[in-house]
């Protein structure tokens, strides 16, 4: 790396901290699916790696990815999304259409404080398995959070790869909201799914319908790392109450780390639209942080009440 880009790097890092912690901002989250309910959705998956290969100074690979989501009501939902690759520059490795995602999962709520998710399948980062993820609300500004999984390793983009379901990852952490600037902060450690040990920290500032936030990590594996993270919803954002819906992705999510290659820290989605805005859980039911992070409603919706 030249001197050259670093200071590109410090100077971006900088920027977004400064864009964080100044300036008024609002924030509203996507509604969740309603009650049986099928969603048909397509987004974009994009990656890039700066290397100097084949007289090339940069690898793209993109992947077209549909997916599925079916609210079965009773906080029941299953999820599947696939693979379509479009670019690929990375090998022979990711020219496969595959299934990236297939899970079924279970939603618990306990006197709006208490949050507790179970899902079972094929989850993101090629792991399977089963995972719980829960989260207690101590007060409007505070929150604790914990997830523990069982997984192994499955891969369908060289034929079928496939580990015994033996790893166990446990994070446990806390999450502060200041709602007068609508920024979170959220600390995690544990076990990650590399069986490395590590903590990451960061700092999110929410705005009307975009987050942005910076992240810092560090790993026994991989020792430290850094970066930047940008999450855009993306229209309609008012949905109405259809049998089956077609719309885009709902959101775009942009990671910047400054180690690419950098196997700490790692873990798993289970929802294939899941990101750091939103959280694990429906935002229906979960009054935390800003009242606006609520869904936002049709207004026939708002006349016939949350069903």
């Amino acid at each position: 790396m030249t001197l050259k880009r670093r200071r590109y790097k410090v100077c971006l890092l900088a920027f977004l901290s400064a864009f964080l912690l100044t300036g008024k901002a609002n924030v509203k989250a996507q509604p969740a699916i309603p009650a049986g309910q099928v969603d048909i959705f397509m987004g974009v998956d994009f990656n890039y790696r700066d290397i100097l290969h084949n007289g090339r100074v940069y690898d793209f690979l993109i992947n077209l990815t549909p997916g599925i989501k079916w609210n079965m009501g009773k906080g029941w939902q299953v999820a599947a999304q696939a693979f379509v690759p479009v670019v690929n520059q990375y090998g022979d490795r990711y020219k496969k259409v595959r299934l990236n995602m297939a899970a079924l999962s279970k939603e618990f709520h306990f006197d709006g404080r208490g949050f507790l998710k179970a899902s079972g399948g094929l989850f993101g980062s090629e792991r399977y398995g089963l995972d719980l993820k829960g989260m207690y609300i101590v007060n409007p500004w505070l929150a604790l959070e914990a997830q523990a999984g069982l997984t192994g390793y499955c891969s369908m983009a060289a034929g079928w790869e496939a580990s015994t379901m033996e790893r166990v990852t446990a994070l446990v952490g806390a999450d502060f909201y200041l709602q007068r600037w609508n920024t979170q902060f959220r600390a995690r450690g544990g076990r990650f799914i590399y069986e490395d040990y590590g903590a990451i920290v960061e700092a999110m500032r929410h705005f009307n319908h975009c987050t942005v936030g910076i992240f810092g990590a560090h790993s026994n594996l991989a020792g430290n790392n850094g970066g930047f993270k940008v999450i855009v919803m993306i229209p309609p954002y008012k949905r109405k109450r259809r049998k089956v819906n077609f719309r885009p992705a709902s959101n775009f999510r942009l990671t910047y780390s400054m180690e690419g290659a950098n196997y700490g820290n790692r873990t798993y989605a289970t929802d294939p639209e899941e990101n750091e805005r939103e959280g694990w859980f429906d935002r229906k039911a979960m009054q935390w942080g800003s009242n606006t992070m609520q869904p936002d409603f049709t207004d026939k919706e708002k006349e016939g009440g949350r069903r």
